[in-house]
């Protein structure tokens, strides 16, 4: 019996309609955020994907969202995110996806009512405040503390550092150390906050090497640093239970992980396609570029980087599908595909020449930001250590790596 690759039918359709959207609307919208606000391009576009049925693609229809299961969804991103308006024209952007997905899965009925409700509708935005200076990729390392106060409510003080899309989120899911006495990674919870709020101050946006471009700041949201100081929160406002806070942090960055590896392919192929086409245009000494073996073999390697990040992907979404457990194989896709694009993309502006590295296309605009897919979510080294520990640990049981490396695709 042979490996069955075919997409289902009902996916494929999906995908093509996308695929669609993305190219005779979004991309073509971009050019007019030149002259226009955000809200003047985003809000037309939002109601017109609505109005098609291209709504948060991985939220159960009785939700209002497109019901998709992990395959369908994974291949609705991997379009979206060939544009900056893609994700956010069908209200699937991060921060927003996986926080939307958490409240979901671990939220009371009033919880899903009084902030879920809005999120899904697209009126709202949320962040996700976890990560600190003393605590990046060792999140236990955390010490924002959150005190009861004895009167149903909890009391957070502390400091938050790159808090993604805080300067524009009108919710945060702020985590926070409630029983230092209890096992390590039972010590912390999640807390909804509705913002403005005096408590929850946003002391600046970090400057980072990205270049920010038109209505960076809304698109983006900025990274963020914050202050937590006497933070009042009332205990329905705890989300998932005491103690459960990094079990639902580590839940909801999986799928963040596995949202900007399909954003990543989308842009390398979107990338790959630019150079493509500059290639059989471009002439030097008589020669077009695309006739050069060299300029070939680039264009290779590009395709080859492309090819098994999508088999990767795939690969993921069937585990998820059949609901099996897809930690290595998640943390293997996520330094991969992070590597991956910033080959494409480097790669594409290399053909480009100087218009690569000028601003006059998006390749410039991606290559700034492209490099921060190293560090988000876990970087490269706590992946790897991660990775490596499991080849070592199935060696031991087994006689052999194979579990730790796709063994289940022999």
């Amino acid at each position: 019996m042979s490996i069955d690759f075919a997409i289902p039918p009902e996916a494929q359709a999906i995908r093509e309609r996308v695929r669609k959207w993305v190219h005779e609307e979004c991309i073509p919208a971009e050019k007019e955020l030149d002259t226009k606000s955000l809200d003047e391009v985003l809000g037309p576009l939002r109601k017109k994907a609505r109005a098609q049925g291209l709504w948060c693609p991985f939220i159960p229809k009785e939700y209002g969202g497109m019901g998709l299961g992990p395959l369908a969804n994974a291949l609705v991103q991997m379009e979206l995110g060939e544009s900056i308006l893609g994700a956010l024209s069908m209200n699937t952007q991060g921060p927003d996806d996986a926080s939307m997905m958490t409240l979901l899965a671990h939220g009371t009925e009033y919880q899903k009512e009084k902030f879920l409700k809005p999120l899904l509708n697209g009126d709202k935005r949320v962040c996700f405040s976890m990560t600190e200076k003393a605590a990046g990729s060792d999140a236990t390392g955390m010490q924002t503390r959150a005190d009861k106060d004895g009167n149903e409510n909890y009391i957070i003080n502390g400091e938050k550092w790159f808090s993604s899309s805080a300067s524009v989120a009108d919710i945060a899911l702020v985590m926070a150390k409630t029983d230092p006495n209890a096992p390590r990674h039972k010590q912390f919870s999640t807390f909804i906050v509705e913002l403005p709020n005096p408590g929850y101050r946003i002391k600046r946006n970090v400057k980072n090497m990205a270049i920010e471009g038109a209505h960076y700041d809304k698109l983006s949201g900025g990274h963020s640093e914050i202050e937590l100081k006497d933070l009042k929160v009332s205990a329905d406002n705890l989300l998932g239970g005491e103690g459960n806070g990094f079990a639902m942090g580590q839940h909801r960055l999986a799928y963040g992980r596995l949202r900007h590896g399909m954003h990543n392919i989308a842009k390398a192929q979107r990338a790959l396609d630019m150079a493509t086409a500059h290639v059989t245009k471009r002439s030097t000494f008589g020669k077009l570029l695309s006739e050069r073996q060299a300029v070939q073999f680039m264009l290779a390697e590009c395709a080859s980087e492309l090819y098994m990040a999508r088999l990767m992907l795939l690969h993921i979404a069937y585990k998820a599908e059949k609901g099996l457990d897809l930690t290595q194989e998640n943390s293997i896709a996520k330094v991969f595909l992070a590597h991956m694009v910033h080959k494409v993309v480097d790669t594409a502006i290399q053909l480009h020449g100087a218009l690569g590295y000028s601003q006059d296309t998006i390749l410039a605009k991606w290559y700034t930001q492209i490099r921060s897919q190293r560090l988000v979510d876990g970087p490269d080294e706590v992946h790897k250590w991660k990775v490596g520990r499991n080849v070592i640990k199935a060696y031991l049981e087994h006689g052999t790596t194979a579990s730790a490396a796709g063994g289940d695709l022999l």
